[in-house]
């Protein structure tokens, strides 16, 4: 349950979000079985798979190469998280994944950039792209899933456009060195560049007064303005965040090809929603948190490679996902629902 901290004179109050709190007997069972019900599904997965397909899927092989690949989601997903905690939508991080991937090619491949020049300026563009959206949404008060669906589609479209509609090979060998090829405990870099990310939001939703005026938004944008804070600029902070976030994104998956496709990153969307949201059934149920959708990405992976070792044709994929999305926005709205139920007795 949130509370405001009072302040000195002429200052905003501070919100504290105090989250679910332990009785004086601490969590019950059943506190803990809500908490880590999807890791539970998860060694159930992997359970399954491995007594269907042991010589395949129980391997030590095919879980770094699980763990490794998964980056990009991981990245977009923690992205998304950031204006869904503050109760936007952004449908055009997938778009922002896609573009900044393709500048770094064109401008490192086409034109001889450094590969760090490069870098730096899809990170920026991301910045910008994120600024856009703030801008129409704050300023002209518009829908945010209207506007982002709006630049998203404007984002691929210019991507097309500098891309020529082509794939755009040879990006600089430094980058793939360290996003594939360079390992730790023989899991390539990447993974611990997703993992990293997610510690750094874990910590800033939970221990820092930025991290806490961001939940206090994103349950209830009139209490929190009430309270002194400057909802507008939470909210814009947030897209801007998710801009870089999913630009570094796209930088890691041009990295992992050594190469840029105009439109598969779009493709990333929906995987993205529906970890968010299975996500913020578990681990601190009843939001959006980090450690949730990390656990989440690896959860829906484990499916989809598990179904793809049993032959099981591509379509499924779609199936799983859209299914997976569903399913997911339904138990959190559910679990949601119960916390706030409970917060209020």
């Amino acid at each position: 349950m949130n509370q405001v901290s009072p302040g000195a004179a002429g200052e905003p109050l501070e919100p504290v979000e105090r989250g679910p709190q332990p009785t004086k007997k601490g969590l019950n069972l059943g506190d803990y079985a809500e908490r880590f019900a999807l890791v539970g599904a998860w060694l159930v997965v992997i359970v399954v798979f491995s007594i269907l397909a042991p010589n395949t899927f129980f391997n030590v092989r095919n879980f770094t190469t699980m763990f490794g690949t998964q980056t990009t989601l991981v990245m977009l997903a923690l992205a998304l998280l950031i204006p869904l905690t503050a109760g936007d939508y952004d449908l055009s991080v997938a778009a922002t994944l896609t573009m900044s991937g393709m500048v770094v090619a064109v401008l490192n491949a086409n034109h001889g950039v450094p590969i760090g020049v490069a870098i730096v300026v899809a990170l920026a563009l991301g910045a910008l792209i994120g600024f856009i959206n703030g801008f129409f949404v704050m300023v002209f008060d518009i829908d945010p899933f209207i506007v982002t669906l709006g630049t998203g589609t404007v984002i691929l479209g210019l991507t097309l456009w500098i891309s020529g509609s082509q794939t755009i090979s040879g990006v600089s060998n430094w980058l793939s060195s360290w996003v594939v090829e360079r390992r730790l405990f023989g899991i390539s870099l990447e993974f611990y560049y997703g993992l990293l990310l997610c510690v750094l939001l874990w910590y800033i939703f939970d221990f820092t007064a930025v991290g806490r005026r961001i939940l206090f938004v994103g349950r209830g944008t009139n209490v929190a303005r009430l309270s002194g804070i400057r909802v507008g600029r939470v909210r814009w902070g947030c897209f801007i965040a998710a801009g870089i976030i999913a630009a570094a994104a796209g930088v890691l998956y041009t990295g992992t090809a050594g190469a840029s496709d105009p439109t598969s990153g779009s493709t990333f969307l929906l995987p993205a929603f529906a970890a968010a949201f299975l996500g913020s059934t578990t681990i601190t149920p009843g939001r959006f948190n980090p450690w949730g959708t990390f656990i989440a990405v690896y959860f829906l992976a484990t499916g989809i490679t598990g179904l793809a070792i049993l032959g099981v044709q591509t379509w499924v994929q779609n199936v799983f996902y859209g299914g997976a999305l569903v399913i997911a926005v339904s138990a959190s709205q559910v679990v949601k629902k119960r916390h706030e139920r409970a917060a209020r007795l």
